[in-house]
């Protein structure tokens, strides 16, 4: 991969990564569904406008949008709305790729390698100690549920897209994102009409932060991110542009640090480390034993 596009590339996961800093500076003004819903009506204006739609059944477009979109979001937001910490719930987050290793065996039968099996256990002994140091209390807990909520629906939505593909159907990612996007303005306005009409307040709305929080998330961290690392795929092969991602929780964690002045306790640091280790060990463990077993069994044995 050429320098410019790896610094494309770390661009992309630190916008990914401050994106929860932005999210909690949103939430200070907008509530939990209606950032949501602001979100994704910014993300329909703007992108329907420049990104062609995919060949993909509007069933499945909404499908995949309600579990992305508003399962996951709505899940998140309200995580960090209730006091979830926006570094932990960077790491925490990170669990979809474990959830999609389970949900597509149940789904689609899909096997799992020893390896990741392996990179199963590591991330869930991860989670473990970050869930032990969440803490007793009930706005902890309920923070770190729905952040696991919003991990499970993420991984979901992972599934949508292997199950079409296998259909025989790559479709572009930036355009489902994108051509999804309206199928999630109503759900996120009725519940945000129901629920928090009383918490509205145009002042708040208007807030410099608030406008921010809506541009950066619909503009930089859905259009562009989801733009360039659709780019970054149909240039280079996926197992040189997906590892990148691990690095968002990096980024998530120190954005959180210089930007809201969270600190990481020791068994939050132990807990994303070993989730952060089983993720690596199930990015690269599979070929990694794959290269072994080519070379094992190409060595030249020694006569006797």
């Amino acid at each position: 991969m050429p320098w410019f596009d790896r610094f494309i590339a770390l661009g992309i996961v630190a916008v990914w990564g401050f994106n929860f800093v932005v999210i909690k500076w949103g939430l200070a003004g907008v509530p939990p569904f209606l950032l949501g819903g602001l979100r994704f009506l910014a993300v329909s204006l703007i992108g329907m406008l420049i990104v062609p739609r995919p060949r993909l059944p509007a069933g499945w477009l909404a499908l995949y949008g309600l579990a992305m979109g508003f399962g996951q979001f709505s899940c998140l937001f309200l995580a960090i709305k209730l006091g979830m910490p926006a570094g932990i719930a960077s790491i925490v987050l990170q669990s979809q790729a474990f959830l999609t290793l389970i949900i597509a065996f149940l789904w689609l039968k899909e096997s799992f390698s020893p390896l990741q099996v392996l990179g199963l256990v590591i991330g869930f002994a991860g989670l473990w100690c970050l869930a032990y140091a969440t803490g007793s209390t009930t706005v902890s807990w309920l923070g770190f549920g729905l952040t696991l909520c919003a991990a499970a629906s993420w991984a979901f939505s992972n599934v949508v897209i292997r199950a079409f593909i296998r259909r025989g159907h790559t479709p572009a990612m930036l355009g489902v994102v994108v051509w999804c996007s309206p199928f999630l303005v109503v759900p996120f306005g009725l519940f945000s009409w129901g629920l928090e009409r009383e918490q509205i307040h145009l002042a708040a709305l208007l807030q410099f932060k608030s406008l921010f929080a809506v541009g950066y998330l619909a503009v930089v961290a859905s259009l562009f991110g989801y733009g360039q690392w659709a780019r970054l795929l149909s240039r280079h092969p996926a197992n040189i542009v997906a590892p990148y991602s691990l690095l968002v929780p990096l980024f998530g964690v120190l954005s959180a640090w210089v930007f809201l002045g969270e600190r990481l306790s020791g068994w939050q640091w132990a807990g994303a480390g070993l989730l952060l280790g089983g993720l690596v060990v199930n990015v690269f463990g599979p070929g990694l034993l794959g290269r072994w077993s080519v070379y094992n069994g190409r060595r030249p044995r020694l006569q006797r």
